[in-house]
């Protein structure tokens, strides 16, 4: 990862999330002239919160920022959309250029690059995250729905107390925000899923999948190199375009701890077999968590090919 990547993931998001107000803001400046004096001063209000929350994320990178930022950039987009169709005043031109600088906050913000600069703002000493992949199932609904639950939780019940509709706005309130509270938590999981190098070798961190942290040591790791899925694999040994490293399949020993990511998987061999503990079944809760040994792993970091280039710069690989 060079320094100018490094810098677009430290500073894009906070430059873009800067120019919003001046951008977007007529937008929504026409969305709420006809509106009830109560809404205009409750969305307003509404808006410069989400605004200096979004800038504090953007400015401070961590976890939780991360986690803040992703949620408010395609929320951005989205409450744009609703100020361009809600407007009685039609400005192309305003419009335009608010849906192209929010449509970009949102893209930037779910980059790779924002998110493995943010994961190591909150690394401690000589660590470095290096964020997994969403497991496919969540990006194919539940992620939007949650997404959706979260935000149309948070802004909802102020919105219809505003509008004077009492009573579905007190129920609102107090279900919305209590629906939001559980969806920021289960977002917020899908910050804290990690590949970290550490002096010591490597910890793979995914509570979706493990109970505990699985650290391997430096000394125990034999091989770390991308593979492909067997089953979408072709029958020869290719060469891997991100890292010009052959790519091989990944194999019935390996045990897979992707959680359902796509992408191209890096395996993790070992010298010997590593005791593991699965997290639990969210189906099979009454069932006990056996511990089992392995002696490779599969995960799927967002770029696999920045994970080879730490491995190398550690001297863990060759």
């Amino acid at each position: 990862m060079t320094s100018a990547s490094r810098n677009f993931g430290r500073w894009a998001t906070a430059v873009i999330w800067l120019t919003l107000p001046v951008l977007a803001g007529p937008v929504f400046a026409n969305a709420l002239n006809p509106r009830s004096p109560a809404f205009q001063h409750t969305a307003t209000i509404g808006l410069w919160a989400f605004w200096a929350i979004g800038l504090v994320a953007a400015l401070v990178p961590s976890t939780v920022s991360l986690t803040a930022i992703r949620i408010l950039a395609p929320s951005s987009l989205a409450v744009t959309g609703w100020a361009v169709l809600a407007a009685e005043e039609r400005a192309d031109t305003a419009a335009s250029l608010a849906l192209a600088i929010t449509s970009l906050a949102a893209v930037v913000a779910l980059s790779a690059f924002v998110g493995d600069r943010f994961v190591n703002g909150s690394a401690y000493g000589d660590e470095r995250r290096m964020p997994l992949r969403a497991p496919a199932a969540l990006l194919l609904g539940p992620l939007e729905l949650t997404w959706l639950a979260v935000v149309g939780g948070i802004c909802a019940g102020p919105l219809l107390l505003a509008a004077r509709i009492w009573i579905p706005g007190g129920v609102m309130l107090i279900i919305g925000w209590a629906a939001a509270a559980i969806g920021v938590r289960a977002l917020h999981g899908l910050s804290q899923r990690w590949l970290v190098f550490v002096p010591a070798g490597m910890v793979v961190v995914d509570r979706m999948v493990l109970t505990d942290a699985l650290l391997v040591q430096r000394q125990r790791i034999v091989a770390l190199e991308i593979v492909k899925p067997a089953a979408l694999a072709p029958t020869t040994t290719g060469t891997d375009t991100d890292t010009g490293t052959d790519s091989g399949t990944d194999t019935d020993t390996d045990t897979d701890l992707t959680a359902g990511a796509l992408g191209p998987r890096l395996r993790v061999a070992l010298t010997t077999p590593e005791l593991i503990v699965p997290a639990a079944s969210r189906l099979r809760r009454s069932e006990p968590i056996e511990p089992y040994e392995v002696s490779a792993v599969l995960v799927v970091p967002s770029r696999p090919g920045w994970a080879l280039a730490e491995a190398r710069s550690r001297r863990l690989i060759a």
